[in-house]
């Protein structure tokens, strides 16, 4: 049926995030989750909340957050920006600073919010191919555009962009804001993080969320670094869309996590020794797939469908990610969960292989 106020209707084709069961006995690899809970400090910081408190709007500022993050990476309290998740914090990025004419740019093969983001604030853009080994070229960013958004490390592709190579593109892009979402640098080599070039090149910015390294995916906090100029900028959008967004809860706990560093290196650890691990079994198994600089893996099987695998893996109980998009269609997206569920899931793998 076609109804008469349709026309005036905004249409996207939305986003689909991956699948969240609710069966504690499935093997959850799908949404590239910290396989590790929050730390004995975080739980008690959760006990010692102040209840009263919820009946109150929470600070619009988020001043112990912002605070705690500005000392954490040693910038201004007025070069952070808080939001609900990196999502959040990307969206508010999309609807500031790209109001050009020209296009927005970004790889073919990455996060899939960024074109939906663009279709519904009616930003023009265009993505760019990666190359045959998923790789980002510098001088398709070099043309003529209306902002820049590069994924760093790339997800699903798992792949690190070389920090030399964003400053030749934030160098050629001066009158243009850069995006660098940096999600999953954590698990990336030391030093690979762009934040320290916030001072040097004043239109970039860097997005991070908590959702990945720190454990918090369930609280929904992310933030972005820049200059006090583009920071108050988002504010201004944020204050003029929502002015409450970040709860109580998740400022208090977001503001512990910050100073839990120890745990934080010891959980990395882990997911980085267990990657290094289940890449080499996955291997031996028959598939190719790059080194990753990510809490996942990108794998394809040189005889096996991926379509099949991630079926026959879901009738076990174990969640992979499959994207049914060109280029990609014959990879998984594996997220790396604790040493005992990837054991499980190399079992898995031996036993299914071994009858095609």
């Amino acid at each position: 049926m076609n109804y008469p106020w349709e026309a005036n209707i905004r249409k996207v084709e939305p986003y689909t995030p991956g699948e969240q069961p609710t069966d504690p006995s499935i093997i959850k690899l799908n949404t590239n989750e910290n396989p590790y809970g929050p730390s004995e400090d975080i739980k008690k910081a959760m006990k010692d909340l102040s209840t009263d408190l919820f009946k109150k709007y929470p600070d619009a500022k988020a001043t112990e957050l912002v605070n705690e993050l500005a000392d954490y990476h040693k910038v201004g309290r007025d070069q952070v920006f808080v939001g609900v998740g990196s999502d959040d914090v990307l969206g508010m990025c999309f609807m500031t600073f790209f109001n050009s004419e020209k296009p927005i740019l970004f790889p073919d093969i990455t996060y899939s919010f960024y074109p939906v983001w663009a279709e519904l604030l009616n930003i023009p853009f265009k993505t760019l191919a990666l190359d045959d080994s998923f790789e980002i070229c510098v001088e398709d960013y070099l043309q003529e555009n209306g902002g820049v958004v590069i994924p760093n490390p790339n997800a699903p592709t798992s792949i690190l962009f070389g920090k030399d190579k964003i400053e030749k593109i934030l160098e050629a892009n001066k009158s243009n804001i850069i995006i660098i979402d940096e999600a999953y640098i954590d698990f990336a080599e030391e030093g690979s993080s762009v934040i320290n070039l916030i001072d040097k090149y004043d239109n970039l910015v860097v997005v991070r969320t908590f959702s990945k390294s720190r454990s918090l995916a369930g609280l929904r906090v992310g933030y972005a670094v820049s200059n006090p100029v583009l920071i108050k900028y988002l504010n201004d959008v944020k204050y003029s869309y929502n002015s409450y967004t970040m709860n109580y809860p998740s400022i208090k706990l977001g503001s512990a996590v910050i100073k839990d560093e120890e745990y934080f290196r010891t959980t990395i650890k882990k997911i980085v020794d267990t990657r290094s691990w289940f890449t080499d079994e996955l291997r031996k198994l028959g598939f190719s797939l790059p080194d990753s600089s990510t809490n996942f893996v990108f794998p394809e099987h040189k005889s096996v469908p991926a379509k099949e695998i991630f079926e026959a893996a879901k009738k076990n109980k174990i969640y992979f990610r499959y994207f049914n998009l060109p280029r990609i269609d014959n990879r998984l997206r594996i997220t790396i969960g604790t040493d005992e569920e990837m054991k499980t899931v190399v079992e898995f793998l031996q036993d299914y292989l071994k009858n095609k």
